[in-house]
């Protein structure tokens, strides 16, 4: 007879400590699960470390305390105090690191994404108890530039993520220190770098102004192929500098007037003037575009004068030669020989100068009503 087998002596299964969970076992309900974010392939923990040392940042507020920290371990540690306010600041950081500021902070993957690719749109998400911005700075340096700025704002945290030529510490409202904005809360010290972004764009609305000034002077004066180029130039750049204003315009618009988490009604007010600025500064491009479009047309009009002018010399050109050149086929060239012996009769002479003469005159006439 078969013996069934010994519960007790098969082998028995490692059971899961307490913490791990089981492979294919769905989560408890009610416990949140942090994103994952994926790591980028072939970033060390040493080299990651060395990363988050220059291109991390950590201005760390709580109970009236400022302090500077960086690194990855500074920021899992201020992260998990939940009474203190963070300003993350990621200058020029590699996939690996913004994975892993991510991943510290709890935030959706689509965010790290969107803060990976660096092209997006100017636009205002709420993901996750999170608000995600995308703004753009710009500078003129002989022609405009144009560089993506990434914020994103919880109850407790900042984050930015930036070029190297763009540094959020040069803004006015922070002269005094980070200590006392970012006191004020997470959602004033986003305001003190939106104000900074938006004020920068004045500059360059300044060079632009300058570059039409001097594009129209020289349309007047001396209109050229250079000059087109450049005219053609700055238009791209005043397209360029739309595909930026006018949705940014927009996101400013839903801070003001859109229930937002983490941002207090009191600080509204602060958005509502940014809002205020953006309006102006769109009205300026309405105005910048008009004269460009003007100016280009003042260029092809000024081009068809010259044109026009160039065929007036040329007709009255034609008609001093052509009263020389029927006297001329009268008489003939057969006249040329006894005329060089001075063996003509003088009315050969008085026809001759009579020509010349009128020529002349015809000349001076011509001159008179600046046809030549």
């Amino acid at each position: 007879m078969a013996m069934e087998p010994d519960p007790a002596a098969s082998p028995s299964r490692p059971s899961p400590s307490d913490g791990d969970p089981v492979p294919g076992a769905p989560e408890a309900p009610g416990v949140p699960v942090a994103p994952r974010v994926p790591e980028a392939p072939g970033v060390g923990p040493a080299t990651l470390r060395e990363e988050a040392g220059t291109s991390l940042r950590i201005e760390h507020w709580r109970d009236g305390e400022h302090r500077s920290l960086a690194g990855l371990e500074a920021l899992r540690r201020a992260v998990g105090e939940t009474t203190a306010r963070s300003w993350i600041d990621l200058t020029d950081p590699s996939p690996a690191l913004v994975a892993a500021v991510a991943a510290e902070l709890g935030l959706h993957p689509l965010i790290a994404e969107d803060i990976i690719e660096r092209n997006q749109r100017p636009k205002l998400e709420l993901t996750d108890g999170t608000a995600h911005l995308v703004v753009f700075a710009v500078a003129w340096e002989r022609e405009l530039l144009v560089e993506e700025i990434d914020m994103v704002l919880g109850s407790t945290f900042l984050l930015t993520a930036h070029a190297e030529y763009w540094d959020p510490r040069r803004a006015q409202h922070l002269r005094d220190g980070v200590g006392p904005v970012l006191g004020r809360g997470t959602d004033y010290l986003l305001w003190a770098l939106l104000d900074y972004v938006v004020d920068d764009y004045y500059p360059v609305f300044d060079r632009i102004e300058d570059a039409v000034d001097e594009l129209e002077d020289r349309i007047v004066s001396r209109p050229d192929p250079d000059t087109l180029q450049q005219l053609f130039a700055l238009k791209r750049q005043l397209v360029d500098l739309r595909h930026v204003s006018s949705p940014q315009r927009e996101v400013f618009n839903q801070l003001t007037n859109r229930p937002l988490p983490f941002i207090a009604p009191e600080h509204v007010v602060y958005f509502r003037d940014i809002y205020d600025h953006a309006v102006h500064l769109s009205d300026e491009y309405d105005s910048f575009r008009e004269l460009v479009t003007a100016a280009l047309d003042v260029y092809l009009s000024t081009i068809n004068n010259n044109l026009s002018l160039i065929m007036k010399r040329l007709t009255g050109i034609t008609v001093i030669l052509a009263g020389i050149g029927a006297f001329a086929g009268i008489f003939g060239m057969s006249e040329a020989g006894a005329a060089f012996r001075l063996g003509e009769a003088p009315g050969f002479w008085i026809v001759t100068f009579g020509i010349t003469g009128l020529a002349v005159l015809i000349a001076l006439i011509l001159r008179r009503i600046n046809w030549i």
